[in-house]
């Protein structure tokens, strides 16, 4: 396996990768601006890849407690080593599969960045990748009442997934006993859909779906300044 070595907030962290399959893009930055972590609090993430998202959040809340949970042991072993390189002490991956977590504790927030690809699609010829982006029939619904499980009461469940996947994830975290859901669309520049959303939900609460004015990613320019604020500066994005 070969790497990339490479930062994440405008090279605060450093973050390696493997040079093959599954890249962080911009989805795991973005999703933990969103989650309302403080300091102390516990959380997990299903399918941290090289664990880009905590380390992000870690970066931005401190004395977090966080797991990441990787069913590819070899980049749950490199998530491990990119916490070790930041001194995040707090943070550790676990190989194992999020259906079948080997935990009993709780935790105040749940987040991921789900496969979403159909198996349907044309394959990618790396199977890494196709691993990492295709998504099995029910994946999110299994993955939605995995992580909701082992939530505290009013603990907060976030995705960030593509606008098709809304209507299903959200009946997936109703069943799952969440509610309260925040929707905030990202569009990729003005006047265009939006591709991607973030929604959010708390275990065991109730309340109407509150649709957040959404965050324009790229202007004329590159990344426009509030999205800048949050990939390079690490600024958190309220949902």
């Amino acid at each position: 396996m070969s790497f990339t070595d490479g930062t994440l907030f405008g090279g605060r962290l450093h973050y390696r990768q493997t040079t093959c399959g599954h890249r962080s893009g911009i989805e795991p930055v973005l999703l933990a601006a969103t989650i309302p972590a403080r300091p102390g609090d516990n959380v997990i993430e299903a399918g941290t890849g090289a664990g880009a998202g905590l380390l992000c959040l870690n970066a931005r809340v401190a004395g977090l407690k966080g797991i990441g949970i990787e069913r590819d042991p070899d980049l749950a072993s490199l998530a491990a080593d990119n916490f070790r390189a930041n001194a995040a002490h707090g943070l550790m991956a676990i190989a194992a599969d999020v259906n079948h977590l080997p935990l009993t504790c709780r935790f105040d927030h749940g987040f991921a960045n789900p496969p979403w690809r159909s198996v349907l699609d044309t394959a990618s010829p790396d199977l890494a990748r196709q691993r990492a982006h295709r998504a099995s029939s029910g994946l999110l619904s299994a993955w939605t009442t995995a992580l909701a499980a082992m939530l505290r009461p009013r603990g907060s469940l976030t995705f960030i997934l593509p606008a098709s996947s809304l209507d299903e994830c959200l009946f997936a975290m109703k069943h799952a006993d969440c509610g309260a859901y925040h929707i905030m669309p990202l569009w990729p520049r003005v006047g265009r859909p939006a591709k991607l959303v973030i929604i959010q939900s708390r275990k065991d609460a109730r309340g109407s779906v509150n649709l957040r004015s959404g965050l324009i990613l790229h202007g004329s320019n590159g990344y426009t300044p509030e999205t800048e604020l949050i990939l390079r500066d690490g600024a958190g994005l309220a949902i």
